[in-house]
């Protein structure tokens, strides 16, 4: 298991290895996605209170999750280029930045769709709401700082420092809704104890959840690969690569 780490550590290795896992992850998020919808759209039951309205969570939420997901990965691979400046490490850490600032944003536009029928309006300044935009901001900030820095290494770790200050801001988003008197719902897939969502709900919920974290891991590895090369350009195996692919 050490070696294997080890040798993923290499960008030629994990360029390679990447390559052959995107397709099958692929073809897995596929089959997730169109079973996520098809139960989220046609076999879920209307909610009493929402009507159909509410389908629009089986995109929401999972994207929301996939917000706060993807930081921490950003943040905890950035701790890693800094602490034993590992190339690849760095490389995740860019390259998750531009996915999870897609999700954060989808979380926010979905968010307000749903929240026009449901509030009134299409964005109140809600701690949650609050909270997640300036999560957008957090992607955004780091994709800039990294495109502003010429040496990429530098550039690395410039925003692996703000990704990690930026960490504080991922619990209260988390427990907003229950440290403040918030109008965004509160949780119910979490409540174990006293489960609050039906299971057809919660079915095509978690299926969603596990497409959009296969999605992620697809685009992530397509854009680190890009990443490798780029950064790569004058190593004797992408010369090779190219060669053999003209």
């Amino acid at each position: 298991m050490l070696k294997f780490f080890h040798r993923m550590a290499s960008p030629k290795y994990f360029y390679q290895f990447a390559g052959k896992l995107i397709p099958w992850l692929g073809v897995a998020c596929l089959g997730f996605m169109l079973a996520g919808l098809y139960d989220g759209l046609l076999v879920a039951p209307t909610d009493y209170q929402q009507g159909d309205s509410y389908r629009i969570m089986f995109v929401h939420v999972p994207a929301a999750w996939m917000s706060l997901f993807i930081y921490m990965v950003m943040a905890t691979a950035g701790a890693i280029g800094l602490i034993w400046h590992i190339k690849l490490a760095e490389v995740m850490a860019i390259s998750s930045a531009h996915v999870g600032a897609s999700f954060t944003f989808l979380a926010l536009v979905t968010g307000s769709i749903w929240g026009k029928p449901m509030w009134g309006a299409w964005w109140v300044w809600d701690a949650r709401l609050t909270s997640e935009l300036i999560l957008l901001f957090l992607y955004l900030g780091v994709i800039a700082l990294y495109n502003a820095v010429e040496d990429k290494r530098t550039a690395a770790r410039a925003t692996s420092i703000l990704a990690l200050v930026g960490v504080v801001n991922i619990p209260i988003i988390h427990y907003s809704v229950e440290w403040w008197n918030t109008l965004h719902q509160g949780p119910t897939v979490t409540k174990f104890d006293a489960p609050s969502i039906d299971l057809r709900m919660l079915i095509p919920l978690l299926l969603m959840a596990v497409a959009f974290k296969l999605f992620y891991a697809v685009v992530v590895l397509m854009r680190a690969r890009c990443e490798i090369l780029q950064r790569e350009r004058n190593s004797g195996w992408v010369k090779e690569l190219v060669r053999a692919s003209s």
